[in-house]
């Protein structure tokens, strides 16, 4: 995947911070990977998968059948 690199950049953070005696430090990241890996499956499911009416220009209509039929 694109963005599963900032993991590795997470869990060697971690692990600095874990073997320099920064537990909460240690924890926040675990806690920052599990909030990366959610948003990274997240991103994986929507890229591509726009929905009609998520477009925002949805409903701007500026040519089709109408616009062919009057001319």
């Amino acid at each position: 995947m694109k963005y599963d690199w900032i993991l590795d950049v997470l869990a060697d953070l971690r692990t600095f911070a874990q073997a320099n005696g920064l537990d909460g430090l240690a924890d926040q990241l675990d806690d920052t990977r599990l909030v990366a890996a959610t948003e990274i499956v997240s991103l994986a499911h929507n890229t591509g998968a726009a929905r009609h009416g998520d477009d925002a220009t949805a409903g701007n209509d500026t040519g089709g059948a109408d616009a062919r039929a009057r001319a």
